[in-house]
């Protein structure tokens, strides 16, 4: 079977604008939450948002990529030409035709979206823009990267809600282990904090109200209230190792396992038995080739929503058991849920999690719910160096997806 490696990873999330600066904030702490900027969210009775601090897309883009794209497409190419540029990738490196792209966004251009209904309403129908459909719908991050590569292999949008960013990822490492691609692009972007996204997912009652951010995302404490919104977006190139190899690329972790399996339990409640979501990181540990005791951490989905920690919870101690002291922890406790994106960007934080030796802490936890009897990541316990780890990302619907990795040797 082909091995996938990962040599290349770029990131704009509220803890900062590449990796570098979001791997740093994990390791600090930093909780990444401020007042929402972006418009008055005072009538849904929240305050907080995990908005980017200081991102500025003409850093790396143009004012015609602006006018061309919707805000998730910009945070995708953002954080791809990062990747790509510590790939080492030219064109004298990529077969265009064996380079693809497979992305993730749980909703897309929502911002265009809104903003187009508003001008459809306020001015009427026939001043809706020309660039509407072409920035809003969820392909476009996708399609934006390929055109910007020149990939032209496959190029395909994951839209399985929270757990898009994961799914494609897998997706992508199983294009790779079939041989029908030796470069490929992927993560997930999202840019949902604005009226109609918190709105939304307010009144599902499922956004924290808090007003202080250090109690506003609390994943697997007693008082967990429920998840802050983020933006933000993570890319990885990943390659096969040979073609990695060949070109010299220096290796950065390694993807060796992919588990997906559907609750179909309910449209936003995941199964308290965590059933399959058990399985899927059954199926990544099968894939792995390893036992269940070499994962050394777990980066859990962890919302802090009362019913997805208590069921992840549940899932961990049924496929690992309750004694098995696999560590744990969920990094939205400092970045918030970025949606479509959340897959990606932890993604990310796994992979440097294993090279570095350092697992991010579960920031925030005050008292640990008996509900969710998981050993969790400490200051204590933090610097624990693991070779193996799972990434879980599940989604509105019931998706489950569940990344392996792998500490890089050779």
């Amino acid at each position: 079977m082909t091995r996938v490696v990962i040599t290349g990873m770029g990131a704009v999330t509220p803890l900062g604008n590449s990796t570098d600066e979001f791997i740093e904030g994990l390791r600090q702490e930093k909780v990444g939450f401020r007042p929402i900027s972006a418009f008055d969210s005072s009538a849904t009775g929240v305050t907080l948002a995990g908005e980017t601090d200081g991102f500025d897309p003409l850093q790396r883009l143009t004012k015609k990529d602006l006018r061309r794209m919707d805000r998730f497409s910009q945070l995708a190419l953002y954080s791809a030409l990062e990747a790509y540029e510590q790939a080492g990738l030219n064109e004298n490196t990529v077969d265009d035709e064996r380079f693809g792209v497979i992305y993730g966004s749980g909703i897309g251009g929502l911002t265009t979206i809104q903003d187009q209904v508003i001008r459809m309403h306020d001015l009427g129908d026939d001043r809706v823009s020309p660039m509407f459909v072409p920035t809003s719908i969820a392909n476009m991050a996708a399609g934006n990267l390929a055109i910007r590569f020149g990939a032209q292999g496959i190029c395909m949008t994951i839209v399985t809600a929270c757990s898009s960013g994961a799914n494609a990822i897998g997706e992508a490492f199983r294009t790779i282990q079939a041989g029908r691609a030796d470069i490929m692009l992927t993560g997930g972007s999202e840019a949902s904090v604005n009226e109609i996204g918190i709105s939304g997912f307010a009144a599902l009652s499922t956004l924290s109200k808090s007003t202080d951010p250090t109690k506003a995302s609390l994943p697997f404490d007693a008082a967990r209230n429920g998840f802050v919104m983020g933006e933000g977006a993570g890319t990885l190139i990943l390659e096969s190792l040979e073609h990695a190899q060949a070109r010299g690329a220096k290796i950065l972790g390694e993807l060796v396992g992919y588990g997906a399996t559907e609750d179909a339990y309910h449209i936003t409640s995941p199964d308290p038995a965590g059933t399959q979501a058990a399985r899927a990181m059954k199926l990544a540990v099968e894939e792995a080739g390893i036992d269940k005791t070499q994962v050394g951490y777990i980066n859990a989905h962890g919302t802090a929503t009362k019913g997805n920690d208590s069921a992840e919870a549940a899932a961990i101690n049924q496929l690992f058991g309750s004694d098995s002291h696999v560590l744990v922890s969920s990094t939205k406790s400092m970045t918030g849920h970025l949606l479509g994106a959340a897959g990606a960007i932890e993604a990310i934080a796994t992979a440097r999690a294993l090279s570095d030796g350092q697992l991010p802490v579960n920031v925030g936890i005050t008292e640990q719910d008996p509900e969710c009897p998981v050993d969790l990541v400490n200051e204590a316990n933090k610097q624990t160096q693991a070779d193996y780890a799972l990434s879980n990302s599940f989604g509105f619907g019931g998706h489950n997806a569940v990344l392996a990795l792998k500490r890089w040797s050779d």
